[in-house]
């Protein structure tokens, strides 16, 4: 075999450097920009517009945008703004609209003259969008006139040309997003709506409209208008929530050129909801606001708990994690130069927010408390009963650990661990009840698999405390296993294995218990699903078997697919009459099919396709499986199909988590009529 050849280039100098001219680099390199060529990196090229628009309603020059869904994966962004200017730029002696949209880091952003605070930190906005679109058309309403300019792939067709008379002022975007730089282009309507939903809240005054044009059914119109701004944002986060007082706190305030806005209610919740922003742009890991906000939050509940004798001088201190339970919250800011960490703006740096919001939040929540005496008892009560419940189940977690330590390596008696020490090649099945574990047991690969079968339903834990959670031997067993501890002692670097997979039945108690493990890992164990390390196993519905051949299927529409491939590989046309199911409640038809002594037996149906008998083995639970079969089909790196269990949306699965396993039945009950019609195949 010939050797790759490894020839150095003989020189290096000025002709090697490759210099990309106007918005080359971002068609070369997208991802740097809008974080991908994915359905994320497509969806960003509208909040970039949006964006745009959002800075003129945070600067008090526009009050309404209006988003358009149209035909052919074209977007329409429309605001009353300002408009881009469009004279003559005196440097590049380009219309400012041209230049606007044709260089990276042009904008009214970087002068200190346009915009007091803005979203886009890197001026590369709606130059982006041009680029990475097909096609792009700018209208501009100033001084009464209406201006036009087309471009393509980020290069403009024509002059900013003067299309005549106009009324009011205002910018709108058209762009359809470049098929050779998105693999699917797909706008999510839900996506989208969220987002403006979102924004809409966060820029108070502003009305904010959506329309969706690309079918031809007529589809509503939602617009979105909050006067009362992100306090109505927490009231729609608390909305099927138990409330622990009435009034939500809400102040706004300016420090030193930074507008705070916060605003907090307590539910009877065992979690926070803390949302985080900075002029408008999520934060999903907080920032220097946060830290100034719970700094405050703290201090201001002790000292109102003191003062009022709530807590007495042998009492410890309420921490950090007391003042926190059950707190919805949203931090919103506004900052003239933002400094983020991290390409995606996930948290905010700059340290004089932190000073800005401590001091002025903790002298409004302060007030707030004393002119509010009834809602402050409510807030201390739940806050106190916290910190007890806090201590309760400390105790309880160290007398799990110490009660596994003398157990030996802190391994519950049933788990059947794998002979691997290596975490990173390691991975625990957790497996509903003893018969199903047992078939896991012994398909698995003892080298790298490990086994735990729960029985029964663990503890719903959405309703549940920390203490009260450890009194549960499921969880508990579960705790062990993975070793990483829980609560303010959970430590990722301790995980001894990189992937757990969740495999329940596929039935009614399965997806009901797999619901109950996935509560428990979103709430006790969130870093587990950032990072990557939860699964979902995938076993299949029905195994078919004709002469000699067998396939798997793991949907309804799969079955019929191989049912259908079965046909045509024979050249027979199926008869309606010869397609009728018969059920055989005996012995399979096709030798080979018998199941030896101590093997599952699944139910079978015997179904016509043509002149071929094909047995059909519908799996109820993964008891009915032997072996063989479920390593061959569930277990098996090379074979087996899994879902990697993610958090796309932390609000919006937080709120579905609220639905289906909180202590309020009404949302329930109008989310199972609602999505009623659409469950298949129910076995009750």
């Amino acid at each position: 075999m010939a050797k790759e050849s490894k020839t150095k280039p003989t020189s290096y100098g000025a002709q090697q450097i490759t210099v990309l001219e106007g918005l080359d680099p971002v068609r070369k390199r997208p991802g740097m920009y809008i974080g991908g060529t994915g359905i994320e990196g497509l969806h960003h090229l509208v909040w970039e517009v949006v964006d745009n628009s959002i800075d003129e309603a945070m600067s008090g020059y526009a009050d309404r945008i209006d988003v358009t869904l149209l035909p052919d994966n074209v977007i329409k962004v429309v605001d009353n703004g300002r408009g881009i200017p469009v004279d003559i730029h005196k440097q590049f002696k380009v219309s400012a609209l041209e230049l606007v949209l044709t260089k990276l880091h042009a904008g009214g952003k970087f002068g200190g003259g346009g915009y007091k605070v803005s979203g886009g930190l890197h001026g590369v906005g709606v130059s982006v969008v041009n680029a990475l679109s097909e096609t792009v058309r700018a209208e501009v309403k100033r001084d009464g006139r209406l201006w036009a300019q087309e471009y393509s792939r980020g290069k403009p067709k024509a002059k900013v040309k003067d299309i005549g008379k106009a009324s009011g002022t205002g910018t709108t975007i058209i762009f359809k997003p470049d098929a050779e730089i998105f693999p699917e282009i797909k706008f999510d309507w839900d996506t989208i709506l969220t987002h403006l939903r979102q924004q809409a809240y966060l820029t108070k005054g502003v009305t904010i409209c959506i329309a969706d044009e690309r079918e031809e059914k007529e589809r509503a119109v939602y617009c979105f208008y909050f006067e009362g701004g992100i306090a109505s944002y927490v009231r729609h986060v608390n909305h099927n929530k138990e409330k622990k007082q009435d009034t939500i706190f809400y102040f706004e305030k300016e420090v030193n050129k930074i507008n705070i806005e916060i605003a907090l209610q307590y539910t009877g919740d065992y979690k926070e909801t803390v949302l985080t922003f900075a002029n408008n742009i999520t934060n999903p890991e907080g920032g220097t606001h946060l830290v100034g906000f719970r700094s405050a939050l703290t201090r201001v509940l002790n000292n109102y708990a003191r003062a009022k004798t709530y807590l007495k001088e042998k009492d410890e201190n309420l921490s950090g994690e007391d003042v926190r339970e059950g707190l919805t919250a949203v931090i919103s800011v506004k900052v003239p130069e933002p400094q983020f960490e991290g390409q995606t703006k996930a948290k905010l740096g700059n340290p004089e927010v932190r000073s800005a919001v401590e001091e002025s939040f903790a002298a409004a929540f302060a007030t707030w408390l004393e002119e509010h005496p009834k809602e402050a008892e409510s807030i201390l009560t739940k806050c106190i009963l916290a910190s007890r419940a806090r201590a309760a189940a400390k105790a309880a977690r160290e007398s799990v650990l110490r009660k596994g330590a003398l157990e030996g390596l802190a391994l519950p008696g049933k788990l059947a661990d794998c002979s691997s020490k290596d975490a990173a090649s390691s991975e625990l099945y957790l497996v509903e009840g003893d018969s199903a574990g047992g078939s896991a047991k012994q398909g698995r690969n003892r080298e790298f698999q490990a086994i735990l079968p729960l029985r029964g339903k663990i503890l719903n834990v959405e309703r549940a405390r920390l203490d009260k959670m450890l009194q549960n031997n499921e969880i508990k067993s579960l705790i062990i296993a993975l070793g990483t501890n829980i609560g303010e002692q959970f430590n990722l670097a301790d995980l001894r294995y990189d992937r757990i997979i969740i495999m329940t039945d596929a039935d009614v108690d399965g997806a009901h218990i797999r619901t109950l493990l996935l509560t428990l890992f979103y709430r006790y164990f969130p870093e587990l699903i950032k990072t990557g390390h939860l699964y979902i196993a995938q076993p299949p519905l029905y195994r078919l078997n004709w002469g000699k051949e067998a396939r798997y299927a793991y949907s309804d529409n799969e079955k019929e697919k191989i049912l259908k491939e079965i046909e045509e590989s024979k050249g027979k046309q199926i008869k309606t009459k010869e397609r009728k199911n018969e059920k055989i409640k005996e012995e399979p038809v096709v030798a080979g099919l018998q199941p030896a002594e101590g093997e599952a037996v699944a139910e079978v149906e015997a179904q016509k396709v043509g002149t071929i008998s094909v047995n059909i083995q519908r799996y109820k639970g993964l008891g009915e499986m032997n072996p063989d079969q479920l390593w061959e089909t569930t277990m098996d790196p090379v074979s087996r199909l899994m879902r990697h269990v993610t958090i796309e949306d932390a609000e919006k699965a937080d709120h579905i988590f609220d639905i289906l396993m909180g202590s309020e039945v009404e949302p329930r009950k109008r989310f199972i009529q609602t999505h009623a019609k659409a469950v298949k195949n129910l076995d009750i």
